[in-house]
């Protein structure tokens, strides 16, 4: 038997499915706390020492976080192509934004320090605040965009059309996605402050944890209102082949009001995702002040965990719908690489995926602790 027909290709498309959802989530909670410390650094912290303990909570981290991030493109470029094609295309000013954002942070942290002049550093702390809240604003507006449904189309000869612009992204629905996403990442990153920090930093992430965790439950709730009255979902109305080939042409699609609620209907077990998106900013909002730091940190994984496959539960099996020719619309079973490729990554995957977290694991524990003012009026290492 040829190794890669030990595991079928219907089965391996959920998979790879399952797999971008972790990565996304990963993403969200490693780098999430990084992008929300950047987003309350001029807020939590009043003066230079203040915000240079913010800043060393995350300076030694931050870069190895940025593998999820690389982990999420490379995965969507070798297991779903079409779906790169079209989101790197489709959203590339949006993606531009991103990338100018997130390199403002490692010039930051390298360059804040340089100068004595307190307006040369003030800059710089907007720049991280930028570095941090662009991000978290674009990733949400993306998402809720993707619910909407894309503006692409798919030729004969599977060409692939973007008829969308920049500022369509910008409306109304996608706006305040993106709002969730920024409430759930500044909340994320008060508990780390709250882990990471002692004395008025942490009095202060903690005030400012608790109004996004109300922020991010409110919010979430008004996402889920708004996807029930003004989206319509999508639904495949032909026969299904889980094992078809990769061309998103071959089946025919509906849209309809409260479609993206059908697979909840179904299958009533899958309301544990929403459930997880509510307790988790709950759990954050009871916990953080208390002397449980971790665990209103991981309750911050929970958030992550909740709101994100609240989304991929809700689409499945669209990944990227078409709101301009509904039938391209981009699933589960006409958009993956072949199944010898899913297979490769997937034994590529078991490999190097325990190594990544066994590694950043090691770091985390190697940097625990608190970092404080003492320690950044030392000197040594500290940005």
């Amino acid at each position: 038997m040829i190794l890669h027909e030990l595991i079928d290709y219907p089965t391996l498309r959920v998979i790879w499915w399952v797999l971008l959802g972790v990565i996304l989530i990963g993403f969200a909670a490693m780098d999430g706390f990084d992008l929300g410390t950047g987003i309350l650094l001029p807020f939590v912290a009043r003066d230079d020492i203040e915000r240079r303990v913010v800043i060393n909570t995350v300076g030694p981290v931050w870069e190895g976080n940025q593998v999820w991030l690389i982990l999420g493109g490379g995965a969507i470029f070798a297991a779903w192509p079409q779906l790169y094609a079209v989101s790197f295309s489709g959203f590339y000013l949006a993606m531009f934004a991103i990338l100018f954002a997130l390199i403002l942070r490692p010039v930051g942290f390298k360059f804040r320090s340089k100068r004595e002049s307190a307006t040369w550093r003030s800059a710089w702390d907007w720049a991280l605040f930028i570095g941090g809240f662009v991000p978290a604003l674009i990733f949400g507006v993306a998402i809720g965009n993707t619910l909407q449904g894309v503006p692409f189309r798919i030729d004969n000869e599977m060409r692939i059309f973007y008829d969308g612009t920049f500022f369509g992204l910008l409306n109304p629905f996608a706006l305040l996605c993106g709002l969730v996403s920024v409430a759930m990442l500044t909340m994320h990153g008060a508990a780390w402050l709250a882990l990471k920090t002692q004395g008025p930093v942490r009095e202060r992430s903690v005030r400012y944890g608790r109004l996004a965790a109300i922020a991010t439950i409110v919010l979430f709730a008004l996402g889920g209102v708004g996807v029930w009255l003004l989206v319509n979902g999508y639904s495949i109305t032909s026969p299904i082949d889980p094992a078809g080939p990769s061309n998103p042409l071959l089946k025919e699609v509906a849209r309809s009001q409260h479609a993206w609620f059908a697979n909840y209907a179904a299958h009533p077990w899958t309301l544990i995702a929403p459930a997880l998106g509510f307790l988790g900013p709950l759990l954050v909002l009871v916990l953080i002040g208390s002397k449980r730091e971790i665990l209103t940190l991981l309750s911050g994984f929970v958030t992550m965990f909740g709101i994100i496959s609240t989304v991929g539960v809700s689409m499945f099996p669209f990944i990227l719908p078409s709101s301009e020719q509904p039938n391209a619309s981009l699933t589960v079973w006409d958009t993956s690489s072949s199944h010898v490729t899913l297979f490769i990554m997937l034994v590529t995957t078991v490999i190097f995926l325990p190594i990544i977290l066994a590694y950043t694991s090691w770091v985390y524990s190697i940097l625990r602790g608190k970092v404080t003012a003492r320690q950044i009026e030392g000197g040594g290492h500290a940005y």
